[in-house]
């Protein structure tokens, strides 16, 4: 009889763990769900891409050969 009691209090027990764990989750879940990962960055303003300039012919250019 004392066994008997035993496995319904563990198997009452995982059950109770197992209904917490899975409220748990779900509250992650809304929680993840609302927050909005696809929203756009705010842009800084006074900051712009410096752009390469071409480079000369003679300065750019070193075939290997010093003069």
């Amino acid at each position: 009889m004392d066994a008997l009691v035993t496995v319904a209090v563990i198997i009452a027990m995982v059950a109770l763990g197992v209904l917490l764990l899975h409220r748990l989750n779900a509250q992650d879940d809304q929680r993840i769900a609302a927050f909005r990962y696809s929203a756009a960055l705010p842009v800084r303003g006074g900051r712009r891409r410096k752009r390469r300039r071409p480079a000369d012919s003679a300065a750019g250019h070193h075939d290997g050969n010093r003069e």
